[in-house]
């Protein structure tokens, strides 16, 4: 009997566990949608051309085993004209193999008009990728954890 107390102690640190896990990457992820949301709200609209691929092997820990599918990942690189008329160049913070853009290709650019080198494509990865990552790990984390804990109270 007191192995099975033992065992449920366990199931239940484990389920609450699962739950807080969960629910702090739903939390990140809201987080990060509510960032994204925030800098539409004031940012300026410009048209860029993509003028380069900058390859970078996504590889950059000693310890870790080099393996087949580690690929190098092309982050576009963008220039656009601000509003006030500069000339202005970012790499973006989202790169993809294959690429998701081409030399030449023109982009809609959205940055801040206080800071004109806060800049993304306006695009659904460099706005709401990670959001959904992290928020959708959340919610799948958390609703199992709280299916756990449901099913244990039925069972008692």
């Amino acid at each position: 009997m007191q192995v099975q107390v033992r065992g449920q102690g366990a199931r239940r640190w484990i389920t609450f566990g699962a739950i807080a896990f969960g629910a702090l990457f739903l939390v990140v992820g809201l987080v990060l949608a509510g960032v994204s949301v925030a800098f539409l709200a004031d940012a300026e609209r410009a048209q860029g051309t993509v003028v380069s691929l900058e390859w970078r092997s996504e590889n950059n820990s000693a310890s870790r085993k080099k393996r087949t599918d580690d690929r190098p990942v092309a982050y576009p690189v963008v220039e656009y004209t601000s509003a006030q008329g500069t000339p202005r160049t970012f790499r973006s913070s989202t790169g993809s193999n294959p690429p998701s853009y081409e030399v030449g290709e023109r982009v809609e650019v959205l940055y801040r008009a206080d800071s004109p080198d806060d800049a993304r494509i306006n695009g659904f990865a460099s706005l709401w990728l990670l959001p959904l990552i992290f928020g959708g790990i959340g919610l799948v984390i958390a609703g199992i954890g709280t299916a756990v804990a449901l099913a244990g109270r039925r069972r008692s």
